[in-house]
């Protein structure tokens, strides 16, 4: 097909009109009076609204349209001409349009200005490019500036981080020394009960069966019982800092535990030492062990009064706190964030340095005179606040006194009644024939416990280990009791042997006894529900009375 060669021809005209950018005219006071229609399609305005109509600098945006009327006007009439000024053009629709404008201006034959010819890209991606380049450069200047202060802070930063490293490994070496010695100091504990049990035994036995007018081996029986009463002090409290002491956490009323105290702490301190008890309105309940916690309290005055030879002020103080996570965080031990029931003991003595306070937790060490202190009062504190998911922390300065807090977990959603303190002296009561069938693998610790109970007036079966406990149940439908340690030899524990028991006897009471045990019965150092223990060593009055209450049904 041969085409016409004019047809392809196009007009001066129509590249005027469709050219890819914009041309107008305008008179000297911004008139225009000439636009292309590529302007036209840029500003959505039709030919006959804008030539002769409209001036070109009320279609700039406000701050163009001062730059036109205060820098780009007396530019152009100085030196006749601009080039690429970016100007913002306010299109019909609201739209903004950056473009950049290139201007001529024409005169006469005298020189007088007569039109403007004006030609305008469109610099919409220019302008886009321009912020991408501009935002870039102000993250790479960003960078460098961030990388001269790390530069600047490295040797500071390095310092910080070695002693942050030094005092987390300092922390661990610490808790685990005090683990290890735990570890050795509840195993002595264990095996010292077993036998602290045979003593004791042997020696009420031989105080009940000693005629009368044997005063002089009385009151040495006398004696070898205070002593071993105090050993089983000591070994209780080395099983508390080991955190291998069986406790029986119970709902607490820390405030109504404190003020009960008022008269033994009063007694305990003397007269040279004044007692202020400060009591929190409104305070939380807490779940612990009634008589640790007691103890613990006690452990505390004395060490205050200790610390106050020539006389002071002690004073005890609960309130409701709440340990935060920056608090937590910062600690050797794992101490969960969350609401607390703090219990503080303060005194007015003479005060700790912090060679001292590093050390104040551990067994045997103690700053007193030889012979004035065993160095596990404090120790039994910290082992039963960490054993009841509790926290402790010790202030103190050189001749201005020491304060310490402990922190015990708050009770939340418990109906419980808070726990009432159990009697010192249990009631001595006598047995009725009942059957109990006693479990020990120690041949003179069984040897004691049978025959105590049948001095009480029970009929007593008895085994070394699981298996033969479990011959004699099968034998003996009589059983009123079984009563069992917790550490067996043989492979079955006590607990493993209740559990069979109860199986083939459902509801035949069972009571447990041991020096201390992590896991058989107790459960993260508490007692699982329902279960009843009689620690090592006990007493024969303490004996006669747990086992009365079981056979009663007074446990349940």
């Amino acid at each position: 097909m041969k085409m016409d060669q004019g047809s392809l021809i196009e007009t001066a005209e129509e590249l005027y009109e469709s050219a890819p950018c914009g041309y107008l005219s305008t008179l000297p006071d911004g008139t225009i009076i000439r636009a292309n229609q590529t302007f036209l399609t840029w500003i959505g305005m039709d030919r006959q609204d804008l030539v002769g109509h409209t001036c070109f600098q009320d279609l700039l945006s406000v701050g163009a349209k001062i730059f036109y009327d205060t820098h780009l006007t007396p530019l152009l009439r100085m030196q006749g001409f601009v080039n690429e000024i970016a100007v913002d053009l306010t299109c019909t629709d609201g739209r903004v349009l950056p473009v950049l404008a290139n201007m001529v201006q024409k005169g006469d034959a005298n020189g007088r200005p007569m039109v403007h010819r004006i030609t305008l890209f469109n610099a919409t991606d220019r302008r886009k490019y321009e912020r991408e380049l501009l935002l870039a450069r102000q993250k790479a200047e960003q960078a460098t500036e961030e990388l001269k202060r790390l530069n600047e802070t490295l040797e500071e930063r390095v310092t910080e981080e070695v002693a942050e490293r030094l005092k987390a490994e300092e922390a661990l070496r610490q808790a685990q020394k005090m683990e290890a010695i735990g570890q050795l100091t509840g195993g002595i504990a264990h095996d010292f009960n077993n036998l602290l049990t045979i003593i004791v035994g042997n020696i009420e036995l031989l105080q009940r069966r000693l005629p009368e007018g044997s005063d002089r081996l009385q009151r040495a029986a006398t004696h070898a019982m205070e002593a071993t009463r105090r050993a089983a002090t000591l070994t209780q409290r080395l099983l508390a800092f080991s955190r291998r002491q069986p406790l029986d956490p119970k709902p607490i009323d820390v405030n109504k535990l404190v003020a009960g105290m008022s008269d033994l702490l009063r007694r305990t301190l003397g007269e040279v030492v004044v007692l202020e008890t400060v009591l929190g309105g409104g305070l939380w309940r807490s779940q612990a062990d009634p008589n640790q916690l007691e103890n613990a309290i006690l452990n505390l005055a004395v060490n205050a009064r200790d610390a106050m030879p020539d006389g002071g002020k002690l004073t005890i103080e609960t309130a409701n706190a709440r340990l935060d996570e920056a608090y937590v965080e910062v600690l050797a031990e794992p101490v969960p964030p969350g609401q607390y029931v703090l219990v503080a003991v303060s005194d007015t003595g003479s005060g700790m340095d912090k060679a001292t306070m590093e050390r104040v937790f551990e067994p045997f060490f103690t700053t007193k005179e030889v012979g004035k202190g065993t160095g596990l009062g404090l120790s039994q504190v910290y082992g039963f606040v960490r054993q009841s998911n509790g926290h402790v922390r010790i202030y103190s300065e050189l001749g201005e006194g020491t304060t310490i807090k402990v922190y015990l977990p708050r009770l939340i959603g418990s109906d419980e009644e808070p726990a009432e303190m159990p009697a010192k002296n249990p009631a001595m009561v006598r047995g009725m024939g009942e059957t109990i069938l006693v479990v020990e693998d120690e041949p003179d610790l069984r040897t004691y416990t049978t025959e105590a109970l049948r001095d009480l007036g029970y009929r007593v079966l008895e085994a070394g280990d699981g298996q033969g406990a479990l011959d004699i149940v099968a034998e003996h439908p009589e059983i009123d009791l079984l009563f069992t340690d917790v550490v067996l030899a043989g492979g079955m524990n006590g607990r493993a042997l209740s559990d069979e028991v109860s199986r083939r006897r459902p509801g035949l009471p069972v009571l447990y006894t041991t020096g201390y045990t992590q896991n058989a019965i107790v459960h993260h150092g508490r007692l699982d529900p329902g279960m009843h223990l009689i620690g090592k060593p006990f007493t024969y009055a303490e004996l006669a009375s747990k086992v009365r209450r079981m056979l009663d049904g007074d446990h349940l």
